[in-house]
């Protein structure tokens, strides 16, 4: 060692420092091939969730259609009897439903939604006396539409 190199100051030592090399870029990407099975069991399982989701909703289509129809009905019991009636042919076998008149008729609805029986001289009536005053026949049928178990 000269003589030199020992009383050199500290910005002429910082001067020969050299850049450390730059790390190589870390990838992302999962490294194990369980992560790969991992998401494509999490997409797998998203799509059938979106495929039943959709299923269901075109299924409840009827639903959405008679509650659309009973907005504008409005009070009118005769209406509403008829938007009941043609939901109900649209949800279970015509053999089941066609033919129910009266008693029966309320008796299926109060069997496949829990219609309220109370309402059913109401609803009887409506389609032959439309000035017939229902209480609450509208938000009775607007319970059975969206309750209403449907066929299998």
């Amino acid at each position: 060692m000269n003589g030199e190199d020992e009383f050199v100051n500290l910005v002429e030592l910082l001067g020969r420092l050299i850049e450390p090399a730059a790390p190589d870029p870390v990838s992302l990407a999962p490294q194990t091939a369980g992560w790969w099975v991992l998401g494509a069991l999490v997409l797998t399982a998203l799509a059938y969730g979106l495929w039943l989701g959709w299923l269901h909703w075109r299924e409840n289509a009827y639903r959405r259609v008679a509650l659309a129809e009973l907005d504008s009905a409005g009070n009118d019991p005769a209406a509403i009897a008829t938007i009941l009636r043609r939901t109900a042919l649209a949800a279970y076998p015509r053999r089941e439903v066609a033919g129910l008149a009266g008693p029966e008729w309320v008796a299926f609805l109060n069997a496949t939604g829990d219609f309220p029986e109370a309402l059913g001289p109401a609803l009887i009536r409506a389609p032959y006396a439309p000035g017939v005053a229902a209480v609450d026949l509208r938000g009775a049928a607007s319970r059975w539409i969206r309750r209403h178990r449907r066929a299998s």
